[in-house]
């Protein structure tokens, strides 16, 4: 069997060295074929830079590479163009994005023989190189970034300095429209879509082919690739197991998986674990949650309007989109009204269910081992019916709650706060049918659990009564008489001064004595 290609991005070794490849050249020819100038948006360790390799391979006519692939028998490999490749590493200062971009350019100009006079002003030399290479070469030349945004997404959490990196790099790919006539295509690759006037605005031809079916599947795996490509390497693995940890991002054409958690699965022998999210915490969706009062029930099955998805100014930043482009959401289904298109969004799978919900829960409580001990008793207290001592358990996860992280709001009188924490304890937990805010015909459930043939029905009330008579009132248990054998409605009310469960009541409506 072939080697797994674990961290590698570069093209012409996973081929020359004989690693594994996924075939997406396919994919590349079409593309090449129908855009001068594009775009893509993928979550983090999905491929992309790999991809952009795989391209500039391409056209520098690199034929020997891609014996056996699809462009193959496709494309002219006599026809050679000069590429620019641009990949920004990490910075925490303009001075440094500075820096940064005149030794980008600096290796361009050394691999290109070229030069550029102006090795002041950053813009002018990337317009020089673009002009000279199309000189030297007699050739249109291909551009080819990967990562456009990372240097404005590593400073969110310093608002300032990103907006600062925002505008010089504005400046510097606006270069790119003001050469168009050097240039045959360009390609951008990144994690987020920042609207066009925030940074592209002198790049309006710049086609978005994120959500283009077409390209659904031009990062990642296919279930298809894991049948068949993959079948040796998962020997005894159940399929459907790793579906449910690991598939799951839609794109609008088929599921795919993230490659590294599936490399890394096999890797491990067969491991299930948190691969793909241990690769990067997301500090800055924290604290957006810490700054709103977000209520993380609400992010299963959350509707949306197409434009949350499509981009994000810094000014104006929602925690919907930033999750969506960074791969903790994805499309769970499309719903096309007249004219109109919305979107169900959902968690993608299990591991980015678990591992975001256990990790907002280290933020909240102070004492990560009491969360751990008490995440690893809770599948079986509900197994059991053991709802008495949930109670117990709920109150010491809400006398560990770090409230001075919270101090800019009174998120302690918010309701969604207290079933946030709660709905991140059972997701945490490794629940994977969990539903916040069930419709009925008689009102909305807060949250749902469910677990072999028993199903939970919460209410919570802040400095409110009745919230178990609420739940019998409205009959929201109802709905799942026919489906499960044992039923448990729960109330559950908090005090804001105390910052606790100061009533809770439960009930079995339907099961054994």
């Amino acid at each position: 069997m072939k080697k797994l290609p674990i961290g590698i991005s570069t093209f012409s070794e996973i081929i020359e060295q004989k690693y594994l490849y996924i075939d997406k050249t396919e994919m590349a020819y079409d593309l090449i074929d129908n855009y001068k100038y594009s775009f893509l948006s993928r979550p983090r360790r999905f491929g992309k830079s790999l991809f952009i390799d795989t391209l500039q391979e391409i056209f520098e006519g690199n034929k020997k590479l891609f014996e056996g692939l699809h462009i193959h028998d496709k494309w002219d490999w006599e026809d050679k163009y000069p590429v620019i490749k641009i990949s920004w590493g990490g910075v925490r200062s303009t001075d440094e994005l500075k820096r940064t971009i005149f030794e980008v350019l600096r290796y361009n100009q050394e691999k290109l023989n070229i030069e550029c006079s102006d090795i002041v002003d950053y813009a002018i030399c990337f317009k020089q190189i673009i002009e000279k290479t199309y000189e030297k070469y007699q050739k249109p030349v291909i551009i080819l970034i990967d990562e456009y945004d990372k240097p404005i997404l590593d400073n969110l959490d310093q608002m300032e300095v990103a907006q600062e990196c925002r505008e010089i790099l504005k400046r510097f790919y606006t270069q790119i429209k003001e050469s168009d006539r050097y240039i045959k295509f360009a390609f951008l690759t990144g994690v987020s879509k920042f609207t066009r006037a925030s940074i592209f605005s002198g790049l309006n031809n710049l086609r978005d082919i994120s959500m283009l079916p077409q390209y659904g599947n031009i990062c990642g795996y296919t279930h298809q690739d894991i049948e068949t490509t993959f079948k040796p390497y998962l020997e005894g693995v159940d399929l459907e197991e790793l579906r449910v940890w690991y598939d799951g991002y839609n794109f609008l054409k088929d599921r795919v998986y993230n490659p590294f958690d599936i490399l890394l699965f096999i890797d491990s022998g067969h491991v299930y674990k948190n691969y793909w999210f241990n690769t990067g915490t997301p500090s800055f969706l924290l604290k957006l949650f810490k700054q709103r009062n977000y209520n993380l029930a609400k992010f299963e099955n959350l509707k949306v309007e197409e434009s949350i998805l499509d981009s994000f100014d810094i000014e104006k930043i929602s925690l919907e989109t930033v999750m969506f482009q960074s791969g903790y959401l994805t499309i769970k289904e499309v719903v096309q009204r007249r004219r109109k298109i919305e979107y169900i969004l959902d968690y993608p799978n299990l591991e980015t269910k678990m591992s975001f919900n256990s990790y907002l829960l280290d933020y909240f409580i102070e004492q990560h081992t009491k969360k751990s001990d008490v995440q690893n008793g809770l599948i079986d207290k509900l197994e059991e019916g053991d709802l008495d001592s949930l109670e117990i358990t709920l109150k010491s996860l809400f006398a560990s709650i770090a409230y001075h992280n919270f101090t800019k709001n009174d998120i302690e009188k918010y309701e969604g706060f207290y079933a946030s924490v709660i709905y991140a304890y059972f997701a945490g937990a490794g629940f994977d049918k969990i539903v916040a805010e069930a419709v009925t015909n008689d009102g909305r459930i807060d949250l749902s659990v469910f677990i072999d043939d028993k199903v939970y029905i919460f209410e919570f009330k802040v400095n409110q009564s009745g919230a178990l008579e609420q739940i019998k009132d409205k009959n929201y248990h109802q709905q799942y008489e026919a489906f499960y054998n044992e039923i448990y409605i729960v109330g559950v009310e908090f005090d804001s001064e105390k910052r606790n469960v100061v009533t809770y009541e439960w009930e079995r409506v339907k099961g054994w004595s």
